[in-house]
């Protein structure tokens, strides 16, 4: 079955021990928490680490508009845009001093290239990712459906866990970083 945000909440709620939803929008107390609680969750859960299926890189487009002060060039934001990882020019991902301010990139830049986190399609999520997602959603969805604190803080618990797993996961999936120009390692010789 492929992933979607339907399918991502029922299994949050089956792992809760509700009952699964046919629609996010079918009125029960248990659609309305998923469809009101599930982008929120989604996007912080997409934006607390940089996931390998949601970092891509884009040159972005000049705007009109300079900013007032500190910067001269202001630059449009991709959509699905979540959070700036890196910027720089001329091909390079990095390397360039920025500031997000008023949902635009400002930079000394007459082109930019931005590396950042975004909002991927939920078809897109590896495995290790959906289950952190749906133990976070599982956790999110206690309080509200069941009122039980204890089993909530416990659902967090799993959650938190899972979370590690899926971040040990994703991390194994690029070459490890090394140093660049540490003054340490060069007086090594």
């Amino acid at each position: 079955m492929a992933l979607s945000a339907l399918v991502l909440c029922s299994r949050a709620l089956l792992k809760l021990g509700a009952a699964p939803v046919a629609s996010l929008e079918e009125g029960t107390a248990e659609a309305e928490v998923a469809a009101n609680l599930y982008p929120h969750v989604r996007d912080s859960m997409l934006s607390v680490h940089p996931w390998s299926f949601a970092t891509g890189q884009s040159t972005l487009p000049r705007l009109v508009a300079r900013p007032v002060a500190d910067f001269d060039a202001a630059f449009q934001l991709p959509s699905g845009f979540l959070r700036a990882l890196s910027a720089g020019t001329s091909g390079a991902g990095r390397g360039l001093r920025y500031r997000i301010h008023e949902n635009r990139l400002h930079a000394n830049a007459q082109a930019v290239t931005l590396t950042y986190v975004f909002r991927p399609e939920e078809s897109d999520f590896p495995p290790f990712f959906a289950d952190a997602l749906v133990a976070r959603l599982a956790a999110e969805f206690c309080l509200p459906l069941t009122e039980a604190s204890s089993r909530a803080e416990a659902l967090h618990r799993l959650a938190d866990q899972a979370l590690r797993t899926a971040r040990l996961a994703d991390s194994q999936q690029a070459t490890a970083k090394s140093f660049d120009n540490f003054p340490l390692i060069a007086a090594r010789g």
